[in-house]
């Protein structure tokens, strides 16, 4: 192990961040450059070289050291990197941030974001700090960080993150360290096929986009006993096909065609950091994670009477109204998107899992330790499978009850307005509720805040609009329990109330 013991210095010997630099000059290369934007509600995203640059992260990594010292945390916290360019080269520039700040650095190399929390446990060590932009476009950078296993920050963390980044508000201590920590996909892989195999046949496509899971999702899969189909595996950080986001139509589209082809039984689809999973079935219906959800939901409530699970707002309303649940006893606690609050709410109420409808998927023992982690997720839907001979995947998605359900839209909406878009529209919603104004042509039945707003009318279709917590942009989703007109009614009466503000921009994909 090296050790490197920085004396104490003055904090004002690393300087100040900017917001803004030009690229290829002097200031550039002498001075961190953070834009405050970067950070959200429970993680860092920036654009690199734009938004932050290599001494950013370098204090960035002096920061977090702060931010560790006040919430008490053991000087110790884990790191890795996605396969994106420039990746490695921000996490060793956070790590020199981080060992200055005194703390010992236990670096896993390169990983998918699961491996690194699951990490915490093996190494046992409190900390984590991920480098990842996730599903992002090429040319976005990011962190994911916790101090409280299984837990990462929230929202109250990562204000006091950037405020101290931002204000410069450093501390030099000694002790830092460094160690490299040799193989360690091979522990999260042995932790993770250390049981029974799948007596099924399974034949398995695994998408993986060119992302970092490429690496390890074929071997995993394969040491659970299913026959793998390998769909864009080679890691390629230029993303020659698509992005890999299981939200995307575009990566769904080429999961279906995968299994059409094959004849396989389902495909999973992993995001660029390994902690989502999305699916499509045997006949190559491309299952919104939410649904999955209700099935998994479904499955793991048998025998377990009152289970509780918590779902995101942008999540089904069978959740609520499916037979199956209700005559299970399930308890739903619809909750705020994003997979630090989702994660940090089932732990909270100690439910059995969380689900989210961008296929982050939360599983508390004895299923997980309840953080995301795309290949849990994947094991979980095998086990359903294994459970419930010989129904296929479209069987157990057929047994669900039909509803119309649009696919996550994004409208452009800059970072420094969105939020204020956002509670525009509440605030909007709200009246007309008050008046008892109707919305596509119906009563408001029930509106959700906790997170925009979650507007549901008199026959149980609904709406959300919220801020993205990620991106420049809403989140728009839309579902009807009647009819894909009912759906799409739904969509116009919102997208009226949002082109009601000119900041509002185009979609990503719509209806």
């Amino acid at each position: 192990m090296l050790r490197f013991p920085i004396p104490n210095a003055r904090p004002s010997l690393f300087p100040k961040p900017s917001p803004q630099l030009l690229p290829n000059t002097y200031a550039y290369e002498s001075r961190p450059m953070v834009k405050p934007t970067g950070f959200r509600e429970y993680d860092a995203r920036w654009i690199f070289e734009q938004e932050i640059n290599l001494m950013g992260a370098q204090a960035l990594g002096l920061g977090l050291a702060r931010l560790l010292a006040e919430l008490g945390v053991e000087r110790e916290i884990v790191v890795g990197h996605d396969f994106r360019s420039y990746s490695a080269s921000i996490k060793l520039a956070m790590t020199a941030g981080l060992m200055a700040g005194g703390l010992k650095v236990r670096d896993i190399g390169l990983a998918i974001t699961p491996m690194a929390y699951f990490a915490q446990f093996a190494l046992d060590t409190p900390a984590v700090a991920m480098v990842t932009a996730s599903h992002n476009d090429n040319g976005w950078t990011g962190v994911k960080m916790g101090a409280s296993r299984p837990v990462t920050f929230g929202p109250e963390e990562m204000a006091r993150l950037r405020d101290i980044v931002i204000a410069g508000d450093y501390r030099y201590e000694a002790g830092g360290a460094y160690e490299f920590v040799a193989d360690f996909p091979a522990r999260y892989i042995a932790d993770l096929t250390a049981r029974p195999k799948v007596s099924r046949r399974l034949k398995v496509v695994a998408a993986c986009g060119n992302g970092t899971a490429g690496a390890f999702a074929p071997k995993l899969l394969s040491e659970l006993g299913v026959e793998v189909v390998p769909l864009d595996c080679d890691l390629d950080f230029t993303f020659p096909h698509y992005n890999p986001n299981p939200e995307d139509m575009q990566m769904l589209h080429a999961m279906a065609a995968a299994v059409k082809e094959t004849g396989a039984d389902v495909a999973f689809g992993f995001d660029g950091d390994g902690d989502r999973c999305g699916v499509v079935d045997n006949e190559g219906a491309e299952i919104f994670a939410d649904k999955i959800g209700v099935m998994l939901a479904r499955d793991l409530s048998n025998g377990r009477p009152n289970a509780t699970f918590v779902v995101d707002v942008k999540s089904t309303g069978l959740f609520k109204t499916d037979p199956a649940l209700r005559a299970n006893g399930v308890k739903v606690d619809f909750w705020k998107t994003g997979h630090s609050h989702i994660k940090r709410r089932v732990r909270d109420l100690n439910a059995l899992a969380g689900f989210e409808k961008s296929g982050h998927f939360f599983f508390n023992a004895p299923i997980g330790r309840g953080y995301d982690d795309g290949f849990v997720t994947a094991i979980a839907i095998l086990d359903l499978l294994d459970r419930n001979p010989p129904k296929s995947m479209a069987d157990l998605y057929r047994d669900l009850p039909k509803t119309w359900a649009s696919p996550t839209m994004s409208p452009a909406c800059a970072d420094e307005v969105k939020y204020a878009v956002a509670d525009r529209v509440v605030a909007r919603l709200e009246a007309m509720q008050a008046r008892g104004e109707p919305l596509a042509g119906q009563p408001i039945r029930d509106l959700v805040t906790v997170n925009g707003a979650r507007v549901t009318v008199e026959d149980g279709a609904w709406g959300l609009v919220r801020a993205s917590s990620n991106k420049p942009e809403l989140t728009v989703v839309v579902e009807s329990p009647t009819s894909e007109a009912g759906m799409r009614a739904m969509f116009e009466a919102l997208d009226r109330i949002l082109r009601e503000n000119p900041e509002v921009g185009a979609y990503n994909q719509t209806i």
